[in-house]
């Protein structure tokens, strides 16, 4: 039987010319692999159709007189990883065994594992940064009136960001459980025994108990490790969410320009 002629190729299918001077025409392994990667990239995206909310949520106007004060709210997410990141390796050397586990746990990884002193010392110092951030954060949205409408929620959730901040670095210093982390602690959980209504019940759940112990620490580390991150990394995402639908303000000192048309019509 005869054979059918093959179907045209569509031109958008077609590989494209060779660039002229470009070793003649032939392909070098970076070309190779520029293509392999470019294939793989266009594979996951003709399934998955990421690169509309991609696109929706990089290329968006910024408005005029951006400066580096805009740049606080990246700074604190990018503290927000690195803590996730260091704090997942010291956890896996971490013990939370109040009696002596624990401390005996914080001296192996700081004179022992291979970088734990360093890895140690981001998680601790990268606390407190992080804590700063926030304040700088908030501080900037609410000096900028970007709290305003249509902005409310979102500024709602920054102030729960905040209060889950300071949680995280609450709990997280009772983990060494050394004699400065047990009795900082105590103060702090009766501090917030003196609140009204609530606050005798919050520090029974704080202690697990009515004394301070074993399930204390283990209480600290749950909430250090496993709810407090959980809730920032859900509440971030919604943040970045409203960020990128609503747009960024202009600052203060900016005043829109009024369009001549209207200047008409108002006279």
């Amino acid at each position: 039987m005869p054979k059918l002629p093959a179907p045209p190729v569509p031109s958008a299918l077609k590989a494209p010319p060779p660039r002229p001077g470009d070793a003649n025409g032939k392909k070098t392994p970076l070309d190779h692999a520029a293509e392999a990667g470019t294939t793989v990239v266009d594979w996951v995206d003709e399934r998955t159709s990421l690169t509309g909310p991609a696109r929706w949520l990089m290329f968006r106007k910024v408005p005029k007189g951006t400066n580096w004060f805009y740049t606080l709210g990246s700074a604190t997410l990018f503290a927000f990883l690195s803590q996730a990141v260091t704090g997942v390796f010291l956890a896996m050397y971490y013990r939370p065994d109040a009696a002596g586990g624990a401390y005996e746990s914080i001296r192996f990884i700081t004179n022992t594992v291979f970088l734990g002193q360093f890895v140690r010392g981001m998680h601790r110092w990268g606390s407190t940064v992080m804590v700063v951030l926030v304040f700088l954060h908030m501080g900037r949205v609410f000096f900028f009136g970007a709290y305003k409408y249509p902005r409310e929620l979102n500024w709602v959730i920054g102030v729960v960001l905040l209060i889950l901040t300071m949680v995280m670095a609450f709990t997280g210093y009772l983990l060494p459980f050394d004699q400065r982390a047990y009795w900082a602690t105590v103060v702090g959980v009766n501090i917030n025994g003196t609140g009204p209504l609530l606050g005798p019940y919050l520090s029974d759940f704080l202690r697990a108990g009515p004394e301070f112990g074993a399930t204390t620490l283990s209480r600290f580390y749950a909430i250090h490790m496993l709810l407090v991150p959980g809730l920032i990394a859900a509440l971030l995402g919604a943040h970045l969410y409203l960020v990128a639908k609503l747009g960024t303000t202009a600052p203060p000192w900016l005043k829109a320009k009024q369009d001549p048309e209207l200047r008409k019509t108002e006279a």
